[in-house]
């Protein structure tokens, strides 16, 4: 479940690459409406502040999916962008799947939820997995983008702030180890996609998820009632 991780490929240590800020704006939408998103990012220069909801220059526009303690910044990998472009057969730019921090030399598959991240005079703690809502397809022009993100098992990571302070592109991430039962990232985002339902259980006695995967879990294993003939 938890385990430590670092640098892979022999590539120098987890770092950032870039740090993408956007605010919301109004999108079209296929039925001839319109849509408020922050989901446009752009890599901004020089130390970027880190509060405890979002970074300067940043905001959510639905804070009820959206944002909040446990949403404050998105990390996203530069390998995994790298592997859409290929996927998609076209560019994917640093904030093009609307991450704050673009990452590079982290071996993302072993991020638990829990482990810390001190970045910059920034201290920011694994939060849980991102589960695409249909923003993802609006910015990609793609509506198959929602499923296909899920399928692919590269949800990214949403992290909390644990200490403000300010950050930048090229500064190093340490990760300090979460605990001896934390669960992955990656392995949470497969369970809620219906592919690991085995592991709700382990979710009930992971430390640091919020509310929510409490209470996913708790569901998936609460006893069925059987069929009445």
């Amino acid at each position: 479940m938890s385990g430590a991780h670092g640098p892979i490929g022999g590539v120098r240590g987890p770092r950032v690459v870039s740090v993408n800020v956007g605010l919301p704006r109004a999108v079209p939408t296929d039925d001839g409406g319109e849509v408020l998103t922050a989901i446009w990012k752009e890599p901004v220069a020089g130390r970027v502040a880190v509060r405890r909801g979002n970074l300067d220059g940043d905001r959510q526009a639905d804070l009820v999916h959206h944002g909040g303690a446990d949403k404050a910044v998105y990390a996203y990998a530069q390998e995994d962008l790298a592997w859409w472009a290929g996927e998609l057969g076209r560019a994917v730019p640093a904030g093009a799947f609307g991450e704050n921090l673009t990452i590079a030399g982290l071996d993302v598959a072993g991020v638990v939820v829990g482990e810390v991240w001190s970045v910059g005079s920034a201290r920011l703690q694994v939060a849980q997995p991102r589960i695409p809502c249909f923003k993802l397809g609006i910015r990609f022009a793609d509506r198959s983008l929602p499923r296909r993100f899920a399928a692919a098992g590269r949800p990214g990571i949403y992290l909390r702030v644990l200490a403000e302070g300010e950050l930048g592109a090229g500064d190093a991430i340490e990760v300090t180890p979460g605990a001896p039962q934390a669960v992955g990232v990656a392995a949470l985002a497969r369970a809620y996609h219906g592919r690991d339902a085995q592991l709700a259980a382990a979710v009930l006695r992971a430390p640091d998820l919020p509310a929510f995967w409490y209470d996913w879990a708790r569901d998936r294993t609460a006893p069925r009632g059987r069929d009445r003939p």
